[in-house]
């Protein structure tokens, strides 16, 4: 069994189309047929069936691909090491981050990360709070940056960088809106707009009004800050946001109020694998990141 099988396997399992996966590669379409069959004959399955022009896994090729891109991705990540073994100050570090860390934490560190090692690069992917550690738990990502930090994640160190408050957004027009600070009991009749179900700052926002005795009613919800912002901006509702993602500017029509009974709170840090050591870039990287917030924490 052949490296370039397995490659070529791959991209076939992609595409479903012999020809195209040949043009991608940059390869005769004879050189990956002729590779697949030596593989299928090797494994002694067939891993494709002709579906009319295309091709498609079979159920035993589906479980192969499985394993291959595993092993594929493995390579991938042991090269990756030794290339910044010989060179650490060079690499790309996948990192992966929520909305609510896009507008100020990520651009932070990043742009004061790479005014000091300018040979590193980044590529950044968005998404859920289960899928960031998922992804990391997985290789798809070298690390993440998430807020609350896991605690009981197996497979995840997560390392807390800093804690924050979670605010009242609301319209101007409402009736505490002059409030300097007010009760989540306060709130209990009002509307709230929060994140969908599965979002862990709306568990958060839940947990804390059932805490104070009621639970709130949810009249709409947005899957992002600014959809969130938004709804308040047009009186359809209050929420509760972290104060890192309404700290530089406060939407039109609205006013942010300090929650202070219950005080409502979440950890922000960084997540790696422990089932696997991570490259020397992100070593560099993560290591920035705990220095850089520690001096932050030692001005407060």
């Amino acid at each position: 069994m052949e490296l370039r099988q397995l490659q070529y396997f791959a991209e076939v399992a992609k595409r479903e189309h012999v020809t195209e996966a040949a043009a991608h590669l940059h390869v005769a379409q004879s050189a990956v047929s002729l590779q697949i069959s030596k593989l299928e004959d090797e494994l002694g399955v067939s891993l494709f069936e002709r579906v009319g022009r295309n091709v498609k896994l079979t159920q035993i090729g589906k479980s192969f691909l499985t394993h291959v891109k595993k092993a594929l991705k493995e390579l991938d990540n042991a090269k990756q090491h030794v290339e910044e073994f010989l060179d650490p100050e060079q690499g790309t570090i996948k990192v992966g981050y929520p909305t609510s860390l896009a507008s100020h934490l990520l651009p932070t560190i990043v742009s004061a990360f790479r005014e000091k090692n300018p040979k590193i690069s980044f590529h950044l992917n968005q998404g859920s709070y289960a899928s960031l550690i998922e992804a990391v738990k997985n290789g798809d990502l070298d690390l993440a940056f998430l807020g609350p930090v896991p605690t009981n994640e197996a497979d995840i160190k997560g390392t807390t960088l800093f804690t924050e408050s979670l605010s009242a957004l609301v319209h101007i027009g409402h009736p505490l809106a002059k409030n300097k600070s007010l009760s989540l009991t306060d709130l209990r009749s009002d509307d709230f707009v929060l994140f969908p179900k599965g979002y862990v700052l709306r568990q958060l926002v839940v947990d804390a009004c059932k805490q104070a005795g009621f639970s709130p009613n949810i009249t709409s919800e947005g899957e992002d800050m600014d959809a969130l912002k938004g709804l308040v901006s047009a009186g359809i509702g209050m929420t509760l946001l972290p104060d890192s993602t309404i700290s530089e500017s406060v939407p039109r029509f609205t006013v942010k109020i300090p929650v202070v009974d219950p005080k409502v709170t979440r950890t922000v840090g960084i997540i790696i694998p422990k089932t696997r050591e991570i490259a020397p870039s992100e070593k560099i990287f993560y290591q920035f990141v705990i220095n850089f917030f520690a001096i932050l924490e030692q001005y407060k």
